[in-house]
């Protein structure tokens, strides 16, 4: 539960949730997870996924470039809670622990995509370009806009709007289905699932115990009492969502152009 300091907070985290429970229903029920029977269906929906990881990142950095301090001299920004709380997302985020090894969530991701034999081709030319700017050429055409969505948000949105697309567009969506439909598959491939099914246990624990909470706290306290802002984060949460569903469905396309051959 969380702590609100007053009913308005209360009443717009309830109204936030009651508005966007339909689109987070579609897409934990999303018919790419039951499309996916074989290892290829898996790899090209890793091979999209990816980027979403990525992105992710980016969304996050962008957020605490704002709430804390990080340039020179240092000075204290106003926001003495919400630094808090995502210094604490970024610890997890960005220096999780993977057998003994400190790595973000990014980097185990690449690393399971290569152990389930999926190409990492795509992402690792994006990155090697990333000093002379965001350049897409190459991603999978839904991959490709869905980042662009979040950098669309990273670059001309709020400081509300930001936290409200890192808060609902998780991963905590994904449902256990999927978990149950990768784990069946680990055993046809003889474990080399394992380091991605460790993700997706992972990042759905922090998001459901630890970072979602933090997450939703820290959106309620940049928000306060103020109805506009509540607004405003109400239609980023919205659009975060129904950009993953549109990744989705682009994913779910590829696998079916597999089936019949086009």
């Amino acid at each position: 539960m969380l702590r609100m300091t007053t009913t308005l907070a209360v009443l717009s985290v309830a109204l936030k949730e009651a508005r966007i429970a339909s689109l987070r229903e579609q897409l934990s029920a999303h018919p790419v997870y039951s499309s996916i029977s074989k290892p290829e269906h898996l790899r090209l929906f890793m091979e999209s996924h990816v980027f979403a990881v990525w992105d992710f990142m980016s969304l996050l950095k962008a957020l605490q470039r704002s709430l804390t301090c990080v340039d020179l001299p240092w000075v204290p920004t106003p926001y003495s809670t919400s630094r808090r709380f995502i210094n604490l997302i970024v610890l997890g985020e960005e220096s999780d622990e993977y057998e003994g090894r400190p790595m973000s969530h990014f980097e185990i991701y690449l690393e399971a995509m290569e152990r389930a034999g999926a190409s990492t081709e795509a992402i690792r030319r994006v990155l090697k370009r990333v000093p002379q700017g965001l350049d897409l050429d190459g991603a999978p055409i839904a991959a490709r806009r869905f980042v662009e969505t979040t950098f669309h948000v990273i670059r001309d949105g709020s400081l509300t709007a930001q936290a409200a697309t890192f808060t609902f567009g998780r991963e905590d969506a994904i449902p256990s289905m999927f978990q149950s439909l990768v784990r069946d598959l680990n055993r046809k491939m003889d474990g080399d699932l394992a380091q991605f099914m460790w993700y997706l246990e992972r990042h759905i624990e922090v998001d459901g115990e630890d970072h979602g909470p933090l997450s939703l706290r820290m959106l309620a306290k940049l928000c306060g009492d103020d109805p506009a802002l509540w607004k405003e984060s109400l239609q980023a949460a919205e659009d975060a969502i129904r950009a993953r569903l549109a990744l989705w469905d682009g994913i779910l396309e590829e696998i079916r152009k597999t089936e019949t051959g086009t």
